[in-house]
């Protein structure tokens, strides 16, 4: 069903860049369309028509934006064969794919395009090179570590991407005329306190509001043992990116509308991406303004918007633990899919040492996963049926076939998700949710949405929630939140096979 126009309006008054190529908006004062993440000024609800397509729009008379050229937009790009577009090429760049000494060729590889075409796109929709967007991006990471923390400078130039002191204070000097020792002396020195021996912390800034004790008990009711500990001050868990090793833990600083995370310095080398997931992990870039005012009056959800202002949709940190973690989860409850989760943990995930003696495994790699035999995985008490879809889960990711990266084509990795044996509609939804970050994803399939309300079914469902279309991701966290059907609603028998979740989903 298609989105009425108030649901694009709000999608396009976000400037959220995860509706980009998704529809197209044609301004009728201008007789101009385009892409939802244009920075031109907002038009009028009234003046907006939304198209699926540049070419429906063209063929209504509408000409082309020069400031957003919507023949960039996912999907529309000449070259955007695979549906890879800038925002992500960006994305990846920020998250120091270029720090690595790969440069641009294997960002290239991974998007089936040529470096010259990285370079082209790159330029054209973000109007400067890869080289400028990462040098703009080392440079404000390393005012955040000589501000925030007592790094040596040598390490601070280091682990925000810079291949030498040299280049870091030429760097510093030619964009900000100071050399990098004047923004830590400008800094209040008291704000960083002394150097820990071990650890450092950074902060990273959410919009408020932001409900931190919601996060923490979804993700205290999922955490993989050993993995992960969470409970009400603080998430923590190990990390593995690359050769790279450790740990981390997150905390809540309301008075500066930030997360305070703490790590030690064995993973300066990969900041940036940590970092990065631990965005997507947190839902920290959510209009919590945005999305509230738009789920805020429907009936089925006021109150639960009303009781839970700042809600989040949690990500993932690896997109492969939590497909498996789905996996697991089908047809059994949160605290079952918990129990086999530390079970495959414990037997396929690599020993680690940390400063929580709680922590002590790193998550499985899908290679390791790949190479099981299905009878070492339906040992751990995994039916059979539900372990050979764990081995080929991790086949296609291993094989980089799958990819599970946030801001991913939801549609093609749903697919790809639902070709495999044994995982299903609910699932891909979930993991598209969750590892993709999609603000629209909605498993119709769910028993506790459909019993939420009033034991509809999942056509029907899916019907109900074209109202809350972008931002269904959200509605679904709002209704797992809720007790018992809508007001005056019959609650639904329970199925005779399908999803049999008493809890909401893993």
């Amino acid at each position: 069903m298609t989105p009425d126009p108030a649901a694009l309006y709000n999608a396009y008054a976000s400037r959220d860049p995860r509706f980009d190529g998704v529809f197209f908006i044609g301004v009728t004062s201008t007789g101009i369309y385009c892409r939802p993440v244009c920075t031109a000024r907002t038009p009028k609800a009234a003046n907006c028509r939304f198209f699926e397509s540049a070419e429906t729009a063209e063929k209504a008379n509408f000409r082309p934006c020069l400031r957003c050229r919507p023949e960039l937009a996912p999907g529309n790009a000449p070259v955007d064969d695979a549906r890879r577009i800038p925002r992500l090429i960006a994305q990846r760049i920020e998250e120091g794919l270029l720090d690595d000494g790969a440069g641009l060729e294997t960002i290239a590889r991974q998007f089936g395009w040529s470096s010259r075409q990285i370079r082209r796109v790159v330029q054209r929709e973000l109007g400067v090179s890869p080289i400028e967007l990462a040098q703009t991006r080392r440079l404000l990471l390393a005012k955040q570590l000589l501000t925030e923390t007592s790094l040596p400078v040598t390490e601070v130039a280091f682990a925000s991407g810079f291949s030498s002191l040299r280049r870091f204070h030429d760097a510093f000097g030619k964009r900000y005329g100071l050399a990098p020792s004047g923004f830590r002396n400008a800094a209040d020195a008291t704000s960083r306190g002394p150097r820990p021996s071990e650890s450092f912390t950074l902060q990273l800034c959410y919009r408020p509001p932001f409900d931190w004790a919601g996060l923490m008990r979804f993700l205290d009711a999922r955490a993989l043992k050993g993995v992960e500990r969470v409970d009400e001050a603080s998430y923590s868990r190990t990390i593995r990116l690359g050769a790279h090793t450790g740990w981390i833990r997150v905390s809540d600083a309301p008075e500066r509308r930030a997360v305070l995370v703490e790590l030690p310095h064995s993973l300066t080398p990969v900041l940036p991406a940590l970092l990065g997931r631990l965005r997507h992990l947190f839902d920290l870039t959510a209009r919590p303004d945005v999305i509230a005012a738009h789920l805020t009056g429907d009936p089925v959800l006021n109150a639960s918007v009303s009781e839970n202002p700042g809600l989040r949709v949690p990500g993932a940190f690896d997109g492969f633990e939590l497909g498996v973690r789905a996996i697991l989860g089908q047809q059994i409850t949160v605290k079952g899919a918990r129990t086999l989760a530390g079970r495959f943990v414990q037997a396929f995930g690599d020993p680690i040492v940390t400063a929580d003696a709680a922590l002590d495994r790193l998550s499985p790699t899908p290679q390791r996963v790949a190479a099981a035999a299905v009878d070492q995985v339906a040992a751990l008490g995994i039916v059979r049926t539900r372990a050979r879809s764990l081995i080929a889960f991790a086949e296609e990711v291993a094989s980089g076939r799958l990819k599970l990266d946030p801001g991913t084509d939801p549609d093609l990795t749903m697919r790809q998700l639902a070709a495999l044996p044994g995982i299903g509609a609910w699932t891909a939804n979930y993991i598209a949710m969750r590892a993709l970050r999609w603000p629209d994803a909605f498993p119709k399939e769910d028993i506790v949405l459909r019993q939420r309300l009033g034991g509809v079914t999942a056509a029907r469902a899916e019907e109900i929630s074209a109202r809350w279309r972008p931002w269904r991701a959200y509605a679904t966290l709002h209704l797992w939140r809720s007790s018992g059907p809508v007001s005056g609603q019959k609650p639904a028998a329970p199925p005779v096979g399908g999803m049999r979740c008493s809890n909401p989903l893993p």
